[in-house]
């Protein structure tokens, strides 16, 4: 399975390609390097992303999941850069409740271009199983929120207490 791997402000990511789209976005630095077409998009998409230039992304992903994880990962890419939903909220869209949403997000292979931070627990930020958990959860809110148009709220994002 063709990999690619980068550095980005939360740590080195690895991004895998299988039969023409993407598959996984993994912590850390990949073994082997294999620089295709698509993970060369893939790796200008997210260095885009870090740098807040374009907070989009335009790649075929094909997360492996099961059909009800499969529907909440395509729900949660409707979440917009700079906004959050709850876990409830989600559970409300794509079906289920707020913990199998969540059990979700803690599978999800595809980290950022599948936006799984952006979703919140009702009373506090809920948890993060990606980078260093919590901080990379902060970071990355942090960054869209500050460079999403238009911006309604320009405070940095906090864990509420």
């Amino acid at each position: 399975m063709p990999q690619l791997s980068l550095h980005t402000p939360v740590g080195d990511i690895t991004v895998s390609e299988d039969d023409g789209a993407i598959v996984a976005l993994d912590w850390g630095w990949g073994r082997d390097q294999d620089p295709t077409t698509l993970l060369l998009a893939a790796r200008a998409q997210l260095q885009a992303y870090f740098d807040g230039d374009s907070l989009q992304f335009d790649l075929p992903l094909a997360p492996y999941g099961t059909e009800y994880r499969k529907r909440v990962w395509r729900e949660l890419r409707q979440i917009q850069p700079g906004r959050t939903n709850t876990y409830a909220g989600l559970a409300a869209i794509a079906g289920g409740s707020a913990r199998s949403v969540g059990t979700a997000m803690a599978t999800n292979p595809i980290p950022i271009l599948i936006p799984c931070h952006r979703v919140v627990a009702s009373a506090g930020l809920g948890g993060y199983s990606g980078g260093d958990g919590l901080p990379t959860k902060l970071f990355l809110l942090d960054l869209e929120r500050r460079s999403a148009a238009p911006i309604e709220d320009d405070q940095p994002v906090q864990e509420r207490t």
